[in-house]
């Protein structure tokens, strides 16, 4: 058998890309793989915010045109950049065991977010993060952040930034966990929905790859992150919208704690709710957020 694999050619991408490819190599004795790798619209548009060039999605269009045209059988993504509602042709056949959910706090002079000076500079695209962050330290200067993790540590060594704010799972699959000063978690720090987790996407028709993948799928991640990604769609989330969800599962089922927030990070609507339907709990916890007025901060914009 063999697969070929769709991936963006950032470093990041490239390691999960390949991690993937080892799993079904172990799963899959004799298989053969080919990568794919494809350069995005998201990729090569890094002078805005993502929020200003459609989103999230356009890292996904190429590879997803590669499968539909015969040029690759799968692709591989970080779940979180990947939209709430796929397109009908398309399926996420399997979801891997997340890593470190977290985001990091990195800097080459201060220890944590409450060690920076008044208005100090901190980078980041994300306006979830944009939004936490203010909500702790409103004199701070956020200043957009894009491009490759590589990319955005040497602006951080540059001088750039006093401190940077990245996904841990990033800086770990590169091997830039040392650069990692603080950890932003939960409580006190939501992440994305389904930060860590790394989906594979193929053709819904594609029967040969949903059971080739399916050694892969992790049972635990996938019920923790559609209970995230079903309160982050009936909120309309993507990167125009600051929002965070995070799910826990344990013997009495899952916990799911989420936010809504103003971009200024001023307004924060929070909520935490348990179930054991992960896309009800979802639902339920977004519904409880939206009779607390979420759809007035969602309807705001960038500060």
């Amino acid at each position: 058998m063999k697969l070929r694999i769709a991936t963006r050619k950032s470093a990041l991408a490239l390691w999960q890309t390949e991690h993937v490819a080892q799993r079904l190599r172990d799963a899959h004795p004799g298989i053969s793989i080919e990568l794919v790798p494809l350069s995005t619209r998201g990729d090569q548009i890094l002078d805005r915010p993502l929020a200003q060039i459609g989103g999230k999605g356009l890292f996904l269009k190429e590879l997803e045109v590669a499968m539909q045209h015969g040029e690759a059988d799968l692709a591989v993504h970080s779940l979180k950049d990947v939209p709430m509602q796929l397109e009908a042709a398309f399926v996420l056949a399997a979801i891997l065991e997340r890593e470190d959910p977290a985001d990091a706090f990195v800097s080459n002079h201060h220890a944590d977010l409450g060690s920076l000076p008044i208005a100090a500079v901190v980078g980041t695209s994300s306006l979830r993060r944009q939004a936490q962050i203010l909500a702790q330290r409103p004199d701070l200067q956020l200043r957009d952040l894009r491009g490759n993790v590589n990319t955005r540590l040497a602006k951080l060594d540059a001088g750039e930034y006093d401190a940077i704010v990245l996904a841990v799972a990033g800086l770990k699959r590169l091997g830039f966990a040392e650069r990692v000063r603080a950890r932003l978690q939960a409580p006190d720090f939501l992440p994305a929905a389904s930060q860590g987790a790394i989906a594979i996407e193929c053709l819904a028709e594609r029967q040969d790859v949903l059971q080739a993948v399916a050694p892969l799928h992790d049972v635990d991640t996938d019920r923790a992150v559609r209970a995230e990604r079903a309160f982050s769609r009936r909120l309309s989330g993507s990167c125009e919208v600051p929002l965070a969800a995070y799910a826990t599962l344990d013997a009495e089922g899952l916990a799911l704690d989420a936010l809504v927030a103003s971009p200024d990070g001023q307004d924060v609507l929070r909520d935490q709710l348990r179930g054991n339907d992960p896309e009800d709990l979802g639902l339920r916890l977004a519904e409880r957020l939206i009779t607390r007025g979420a759809q007035r901060l969602i309807g705001r914009g960038p500060a």
